[in-house]
C-alpha cells in the first residue's frame, strides 16, 4: 500500500506537468505557427526540456496531439450542426467555424496544408473530419439548399482556398473571410446552372493531397 501511495501523487504530477505543456505548445503554436522551438514550448510551460520529451517523444507528436484534439472538436461542432433545422445554415456555420480557427491558429493552417501531415493521429482526424464535412455537405445538397453537383470534398477545399485569399490582408483586415465566405456560399445556392465542368475531387482526395 506505500508503494501504491507513493505512485500516486508522481502520477498526478505528470497529468499536471502534460497540462501545462500542452496548453503552453497549443499557444506557441497557434501563434507562432509550427517553426516554434521545444525550448520555447519548455520555458512557457515552466518545464525542462527533456520533461518535453519524456511526454512526447518527437515535436510531431507533440504537433500532432494538439491538432489532432482540434480537428476533433471542429468535427463534433459539425455533429451538433447536423441537428440545426436549415441545413444550408448548418453548412455555412460549420464552413465559418472552420476558417476561423484557420485564421487564429497558425500551426493548425500549417497542418491542414501539409505540414506534418502524414502523422497517423493526424490522417485519422483528417479522415474524421472529411466525413463529417460530407454528412454536412449531402444533407444540404438532400434538402435542395446548394447545388447538387457539390461535394464534401469541395467545401473542404473551398473552406482552405478562403482562408488563403484573405490571409495576405489578415493583419489589416482580420474578418476580411467572411466576406468571401458570404460570396462563396451565395454561389453555392441550388439555382438552374449548367452542371459544374470536370469531375469533383475523388474522396479522400484532400487529405492525401495535403
Amino acid at each position: 500500500m506505500a508503494d501504491q501511495a507513493a505512485i500516486r501523487p508522481m502520477r498526478s504530477d505528470a497529468v499536471r506537468t502534460r497540462k501545462l505543456l500542452v496548453t503552453a505548445a497549443a499557444e506557441a503554436f497557434a501563434e507562432q505557427g509550427t517553426e516554434v522551438s521545444v525550448s520555447e514550448i519548455a520555458e512557457r510551460a515552466g518545464i525542462g526540456k527533456g520533461t518535453v520529451f519524456r511526454h512526447f517523444t518527437t515535436k510531431d507528436d507533440l504537433l500532432a496531439a494538439i491538432v489532432t484534439e482540434k480537428m476533433y472538436r471542429l468535427a463534433e461542432t459539425g455533429e451538433r450542426l447536423m441537428h440545426v433545422e436549415d441545413p444550408a445554415e448548418a453548412l455555412c456555420d460549420f464552413m465559418s467555424a472552420a476558417i476561423e480557427l484557420q485564421v487564429e491558429d497558425r500551426a493548425f493552417c500549417q497542418v491542414v496544408h501539409g505540414v506534418a501531415n502524414e502523422h497517423p493521429e493526424v490522417h485519422r482526424s483528417q479522415e474524421n473530419l472529411e466525413s463529417v464535412t460530407e454528412t454536412l455537405t449531402d444533407r444540404a445538397r438532400r434538402h435542395g439548399a446548394i447545388r447538387e453537383d457539390i461535394t464534401g470534398q469541395d467545401i473542404l477545399l473551398l473552406m482552405s482556398g478562403i482562408y488563403l485569399t484573405a490571409s495576405r490582408l489578415q493583419d489589416t483586415q482580420p474578418h476580411l473571410w467572411q466576406r468571401y465566405l458570404r460570396l462563396v456560399f451565395d454561389g453555392m445556392q441550388a439555382a438552374d446552372f449548367p452542371t459544374l465542368p470536370g469531375p469533383p475531387p475523388h474522396a479522400g482526395a484532400v487529405s492525401s493531397s495535403l
